[in-house]
């Protein structure tokens, strides 16, 4: 399964600007395919994304079938927040709006 990260206060799960297989660029679920790497690289991919307080990010193992879910919500739009709810369900909102 694939590692995330993720917000532990608010539960937003990071998003950023990424490069598939078939080297086509989308917005989607940053993730690692193990925790190692994820931690070793957390601090890192925030600062280059402009996040300018990394605290509160943890390292969040998700099963692939709900990160290519979360990838479909996301619609590949940067404006799009994404949120796991209480039951581990993605949930997005539109940056600005509340």
């Amino acid at each position: 399964m694939p590692f995330i990260l993720q917000h532990a206060p608010s539960s937003r799960v990071f998003t950023c600007k990424l490069v598939n297989h078939y080297d086509l660029e989308y917005y989607g679920v940053a993730f690692w395919d193990d925790r190692e790497s994820a931690l070793q690289q957390l601090g890192h991919i925030l600062t280059t994304h402009g996040v300018s307080n990394p605290e509160g990010w943890t390292v969040k193992e998700m099963d692939e079938s709900v990160m290519k879910l979360c990838n479909v919500k996301l619609k590949n739009d940067p404006a799009n927040r994404l949120y796991l709810d209480n039951e581990s369900k993605p949930v997005i909102q539109r940056e600005g709006s509340q």
